[in-house]
């Protein structure tokens, strides 16, 4: 079973700071990197086939493509591959937000 992350304000104790990801706020993040696109739809290939809707920011890694969701004003994203956390981490950072497991 693979790890799950999610990228958090919700620890954050300033009064005055958004407790949220906005959907806008990712999309105007994610747009200004070069190695991120969004799709609305993510699919799941292997010996069958599973298509989730959503909001998806899909890092482009080599050949593979790894999946930020942004749900309920939070950013998830799988630890399956290793590469994943310090990319993760970055965002994280440049978000003001926290990284939690589960």
């Amino acid at each position: 079973m693979s790890q799950r992350y999610r990228i958090t304000r919700a620890l954050q104790e300033k009064d005055n700071s958004e407790k949220t990801i906005s959907l806008e706020e990712c999309k105007q993040y994610f747009t200004s990197k070069t190695d991120f696109s969004y799709t609305s739809v993510f699919t799941v290939t292997g010996s069958t086939s599973m298509s989730i809707e959503g909001d998806f920011f899909m890092w482009s890694y080599g050949d593979t493509k790894i999946p930020f969701r942004h749900y309920h004003g939070d950013i998830y994203v799988s630890g399956t591959n290793e590469a994943v956390i310090p990319k993760m981490m970055e965002v994280a950072g440049e978000l003001g937000a926290d990284v939690l497991e589960g």
